[in-house]
């Protein structure tokens, strides 16, 4: 009996060695396969990253928008409320085209890629940190501006300009600060791009737009607040073997002064306004009657002395005798004109002598046509 169960035991013992033999030599093997893995360049995907970690970060929920936010999103100013304003980005394109052609004496092909409203300060953080950012003013509207122009269109420019080879493409390094002269060359770039988009914005409003530095950080290049709306247009520049892109940024902070113009279906829309109408409207407005008042003397008195007023009661005026009675004609509260009291047809009248009217109201300043004097109330 003893034998048979030192002969289980020794077998239970003998199976859990092989066992833990097994596990080891499968983490050996793991771990072996592992590093061979590495060094031979093989790259864990997502689902083995997850997979090694136990899925810590699968469960995630999603976040969701909640219901101020979509208000708030909802309400965002979004550039189709201005149809103009993509008919100016329109004739820069045309412009430009024209400009750049002059100024590198090659063919220049340019496109309007993208127009969109985003808030400033998300723009500010996905655009690449070797473009350069060219801050201007809008004299008028007395607001500014932002022209970036990325390192590929910059270098390009440069490398036209300088006499660089044509038909190999820009080879040199992109990622070195421009030089002085290197950024004389991209400040004339902004110069003609400024002055295509004044003339550009002429149909609309007469405006100039002035340089004002050339920025390499987008630090010193903020022209309003970060959650600030602006207009972002992207305009992608083509010349020959060389591109890149040129983007401009427009508050609407600074469209504000043109938001009506900028807010009209086409050219030369008046707003609903009709002539004809405004004529017609004009014409019943002179034919109307009013009451005019003839105001010859007021008096304050207290408020007791008006409460004891009694009928056959009289309240003296100051007056001279072989005198001229000064008289105030009024529309309501509005005085028009004074003059002197007189008698007319066996009527009382009003001479009228002087105009009470501002020059300055917006009212017509011809004189009215009075068949006779006005008679007194």
């Amino acid at each position: 009996m003893q034998n048979v169960n030192e002969t289980a035991a020794g077998a239970q013992s003998g199976a859990s060695h092989d066992a833990a033999n097994a596990q080891h030599g499968a983490m050996e093997d793991a771990a072996m396969s592992f590093g061979n893995g590495v060094t031979g360049g093989y790259v864990l995907d997502q689902s083995e990253i997850d997979s090694l970690l136990g899925n810590a970060f699968s469960g995630l929920p999603t976040r969701e928008e909640t219901g101020m936010e979509r208000v708030i999103r909802a309400g965002f100013v979004a550039y189709e409320r201005l149809p103009m304003l993509e008919m100016v980005f329109n004739t820069l394109v045309r412009l430009l085209s024209s400009t750049l052609r002059s100024f590198t004496n090659g063919n220049v092909e340019i496109t309007m890629e993208s127009m969109r409203s985003i808030p400033f300060g998300d723009y500010m953080n996905m655009v690449p940190s070797s473009s350069l950012f060219a801050v201007f003013k809008a004299v008028q509207w007395e607001n500014y501006g932002l022209i970036i122009v990325d390192s590929a269109l910059s270098y390009s420019i440069i490398d036209i300009l300088l006499g660089g080879p044509r038909g190999v493409g820009h080879a040199g390094m992109e990622g070195r600060p421009h030089t002085a002269i290197e950024r004389s060359l991209i400040e004339k770039l902004i110069a003609l791009t400024l002055h295509d988009l004044s003339a550009a914005f002429s149909p609309v409003c007469s405006i100039d737009l002035t340089f004002e530095r050339l920025e390499v950080s987008s630090r010193f290049a903020t022209i309003t607040r970060a959650s600030n709306a602006v207009v972002m247009t992207k305009l992608h520049i083509d010349m020959d073997d060389r591109s890149g892109y040129l983007d401009l940024i427009v508050p609407y902070a600074t469209l504000e002064p043109v938001r009506d113009q900028l807010s009209q279906q086409f050219m030369g829309e008046r707003f609903g306004r009709d002539s004809i109408w405004e004529s017609h409207l004009m014409s019943e407005i002179l034919e109307t009657e009013v009451q005019v008042s003839a105001i010859f003397e007021e008096k304050t008195v207290p408020l007791s002395t008006v409460l004891n007023i009694r009928p056959g009661m009289q309240i003296a005026f100051p007056y001279q005798s072989d005198t001229p009675i000064p008289v105030t004609l009024q529309c309501g509260q509005t005085p028009l004109f004074e003059g002197r009291l007189g008698q007319m047809h066996g009527k009382a009248a009003v001479k009228i002598e002087r105009r009470l009217v501002p020059s300055d109201s917006p009212h017509d300043h011809r004189e009215p046509i009075l068949p006779s004097p006005a008679s007194a109330e």
